[in-house]
């Protein structure tokens, strides 16, 4: 064949004829199929309908109802209508089980025989046919109509004819008709296009020139640094490159072998073979590790066969593998970041360490901290140290458990990065002699338990040095690197800064506590007037400034105080404990509770101001209180606060109520006066202090808190202690946020024969009875030792009154835990202990009483004033 040849053949009329003759074909057997395909719809589609409508009205209600009623077309003929209108069928005929029309849409037709197939439906199953009508050829469908007994009792018949249904193929034959006729003219035009177009291409090439061109595409085909192969669908290697060749160790005379006879692999060979595809598929090759491509090649026209590509693979999975270990190693770093340090709490911190290395880094990890960093304090070199935490994959590592103290040998690794401040790697333990010197015993234990490479790594924080952290390995069989070295460090780095924070709050934290421990009372002073119980919870975090007190008064009488300073820390601490020594010292001075509070108010105005002045400081942003004074002789009890929650009472038959006490602004705003209540509380009762931290917090509002405190204390216990205890056990779910402060007082009374009064005339000579009557009361009271001194403390305090008082006199005795005596007075001047000189005559009373009493004072009344004083019992 001459020298265009082969693109002369193409550009022939022949060809063209060939292409135009084939779209022609094509076409026709479309449109037949189309044809066929419409009609098989149009039947499948009027049969689908038909019986669809025919079993709806079947079943729809009131249809059995209707047949069994006395005139069945006059309920069926208007519902059959509007059900054939809706559902655009040609007709709905129901039928008694004879065949006889109730219904119809020519009504002259009703009460006539139903022209069909009926039997199939009075065996009780739907069915559909085919039928030429009067209307034209049609599908119907006869149903059974069922009562509740599954019954027959009537037909329902609905019929389509198949003109209605169909009609798609006589409108889309003209479409398909004309597509067929461009797709002609197309078909015409593309071939004569390709003709001329291959001829343009190929500028005339003759066998010379598509031989060389062969030869070129065979030299780019062994040229590739990826391997070819080609395989027929019997299994015979057809074409292998040069790289195939290299990749797989084929032999000189692969090609027109069977590929399973070539020596591959098993699991390479049997995918040449079986033709199937893959893609990226690795096989293990030697030491190679391929990756394969393999596609069939009966889509391009050519013979069945398959082609497979092969490309070496093992530098790039090694940088693979090398790139996703830095990648977890990131990860690590990264959540240690986030998940080392969620608390301030040395040891916790220490165990997130060792549960985010183990098992992603090491097998076993252990933190050993020097026994100060536990407690906040200054690392020494020289102490033991405390194994802090411990984790593994498995419980029954032979290594030191939590808890224990341990001092590391110099030789050992450990002691090595304790001694050096640097890392220590050791491989291969089972070869480190330094190592087993620690324990012995300890050390083999280890060894024969599968652990082989250590990694030491001290904590540092700055120049401190806490203690160390030790990776163990023992699933993996590769010893510990220097890269894992590295990433040990940077690990235990990120967490000796949290464990150092940890260690500052610690240390900042016990002095807080110990600044507030110091402040509150240790024990309560004795006293007999109430029975008390109290606890004390410090908040979650930090110190509060939450305090409390039971301060005996003269009389019997005891005043008992709660108060909050707002905030945490130091601050807080030592206002509360400036609030609490102002108490102590306004208690002493027996002022009434308003006052008192009234002077509190004053004092921390003063504070706020003062430490306004100074810029380092931070004013009082809010303090509460609460000052109760309770009487057993009167059994009345004086409370007045400001901007504290309210007390709660527990009568003795266990009803709970909150006592209606004026709250009054909270201390330091100053201006308004504070009020009191006075209560009577009957012998038995239970007086309940409190701070917010009890019935508030974030989640819950204070009126909801009062209501559980209401119902806790209803469900107590009659002891303070069991009140305590079941408060705080229903009260808190979790440890508050807030300081508590927690006050329960049961009062008691003293009983008519401890208590003894007689009025005094204004009269220098009632002295003597008084003598008298207190020398009697004391016989009484079996007291004859203390007649005497408490003759000669009244004679005094009785004259005192007489010369310097005025108004209604009264003596008053008080058998309690100390004997006391109390002189009332209308005279608002107070005596004032004094040295008398030898020449004075008088000024040397007070200084009897005092001599002779325990304790003796003032206590000032709206009317008067009391002096009194204590002597104790024998």
């Amino acid at each position: 064949m001459s020298d265009g040849s082969v693109t002369g053949l193409v550009n022939t009329p022949f060809a063209v004829t060939v292409y135009a003759v084939i779209v022609l074909l094509l076409v026709v057997a479309a449109v037949v199929a189309l044809v066929l395909q419409v009609r098989h719809d149009t039947t499948q589609e009027a049969r689908n309908r038909s019986l669809a409508v025919a079993e709806t009205f079947a079943n729809a209600p009131g249809t059995v109802e209707a047949l069994q009623g006395p005139d069945p077309t006059a309920v069926l003929q208007p519902r059959a209508e509007a059900a054939r209108e809706r559902s655009k069928v040609d007709f709905i005929v129901v039928m008694s089980t004879d065949a006889i029309r109730y219904t119809h849409p020519k009504t002259d037709r009703i009460g006539k025989k139903f022209v069909g197939t009926v039997a199939p439906a009075l065996a009780g199953e739907s069915f559909t046919e085919e039928i030429e009508g009067t209307i034209g050829p049609l599908v119907q469908a006869v149903v059974p109509v069922k009562d509740p007994d599954g019954r027959v009792v009537g037909l329902v018949s609905a019929g389509i004819t198949t003109k209605n249904v169909g009609g798609t193929a006589d409108r889309q034959l003209p479409l398909v008709l004309a597509a067929a006729a461009a797709a002609l003219a197309l078909a015409t035009a593309g071939a004569a296009l390709v003709s001329r177009r291959l001829l343009r291409q190929t500028h005339g090439l003759g066998p010379h020139e598509m031989t060389r061109m062969y030869e070129h595409h065979d030299a780019v085909l062994h040229a590739v640094r990826e391997g070819v192969l080609i395989v027929d669908d019997g299994g015979t290697l057809i074409l292998a490159n040069d790289e195939a060749h290299r990749l797989l160790g084929l032999p000189a005379d692969a090609e027109g072998r069977h590929v399973l006879g070539l020596g591959l692999d098993p699991g390479t060979a049997d995918l040449l073979a079986s033709g199937r595809v893959a893609t990226d598929e690795v096989h293990l090759v030697g030491d190679r590790l391929l990756a394969v491509n393999q596609r069939t090649t009966d889509r391009a026209g050519v013979p069945p066969g398959s082609v497979a590509t092969l490309r070496d693979s093992t530098e790039l999975r090694a940088l693979s593998g090398r790139a996703e270990t830095a990648r977890e190693r990131l990860n690590m770093l990264y959540d240690a970041g986030v998940g080392i340090g969620t608390s301030l709490d040395v040891t916790r911190t220490a165990e997130e360490l060792t549960e985010l290395a183990v098992p992603r880094f090491a097998d076993f990890v252990t933190v050993d901290l020097f026994d100060a960093v536990l407690g906040g304090g200054q690392p020494n070199a020289a102490a033991s140290l405390s194994r802090t935490a411990v984790s593994g994959i498995r419980k029954d590592a032979p290594l030191y458990p939590a808890g224990e103290r341990i001092r590391f040998v110099e030789t050992s690794p450990q002691g090595r990065s304790l001694a050096t401040g640097g890392p220590v790697l050791e491989p291969r333990l089972g070869q480190a002699p330094g190592w087993q010197a620690q324990d012995l015993e300890r050390s083999a234990q280890i060894v024969a338990y599968g652990i082989h490479s250590l990694i030491t790594v001290p904590l540092r924080a700055g120049t401190l040095v806490l203690g160390v952290v030790s990776f163990w390995r023992c699933e993996k069989p590769e010893p510990f690197d220097a890269d894992e070295l590295a990433l040990a460090e940077e690990l235990v780095a990120r967490a000796a800064v949290s464990i150092d924070n940890a260690r500052r709050y610690t240390r900042e934290h016990s002095m807080a506590v110990t600044l507030q421990r110091s402040l509150l009372p240790r024990n309560l002073p004795e006293q007999g007037a109430l029975e008390v119980a109290y606890r004390y919870l410090p908040a979650q975090a930090g110190v509060g400034g939450d305090w409390f007190d039971v301060l005996p008064l003269s009389g019997a009488r005891v005043a008992l105080v709660v108060g909050d300073v707002v905030g945490h820390g130091l601050h807080a601490a030592a206002t509360m404990g400036r609030l609490r020594t102002a108490v102590h010292n306004f208690s002493a001075l027996d002022l009434p509770p308003e006052e008192l509070i009234a002077l509190l108010d004053e004092l921390v105005g003063r504070i706020d101001q003062d430490e306004t002045e100074d810029e380092g400081s931070a004013p009082v942003i809010g303090a509460t209180c609460l000052y109760a004074v309770y009487d057993p002789v009167s059994r009345r009890c004086t409370v007045a606060r400001a901007g504290h929650p309210p007390p709660a009472l527990i009568h003795p038959d266990g009803s709970v109520e909150f006592p209606d006490v004026p709250a009054g602004p909270p201390l330091g705003l100053g201006g308004l006066p504070f009020e009191t209540a006075e209560l009577e509380l009957a012998e038995g009762s239970r007086l309940v202090l409190y701070t917010d931290g009890l019935v508030e917090d974030r989640e819950r509002d204070i009126d909801v808190g009062l209501e559980m405190l209401r119902e806790a204390l209803g469900r107590a216990g009659p002891s303070p202690e069991d009140t305590c205890r079941v408060v705080l056990d229903s009260q808190l779910t979790a440890r508050s946020s807030d300081d508590i402060a927690l006050i329960v007082a049961c009062t008691r009374a003293l009983a008519a024969d401890q208590v003894a009064e007689w009025p005094v005339p204004a009269d220098p000579a009632a002295v003597g009875e008084v003598r008298a009557a207190v020398s009697r009361q004391l016989s009484a009271w079996g007291l004859d030792e203390l007649t005497f001194s408490t003759e000669l403390i009244l004679s005094e305090l009785v004259t005192n009154a007489l010369r310097y008082g005025g108004g209604l006199i009264r003596v008053r005795m008080l058998r309690d835990r100390n004997l006391i005596c109390e002189v009332f007075d209308s005279s608002s001047t107070s005596p004032h202990l004094r040295y008398a000189t030898m020449t004075d005559e008088g000024g040397r009373g007070l200084f009897l009483v005092a001599q002779l009493a325990e304790r003796w004072g003032t206590r000032y009344l709206p009317a008067g004033k009391v002096i009194w004083a204590e002597q104790p019992l024998p």
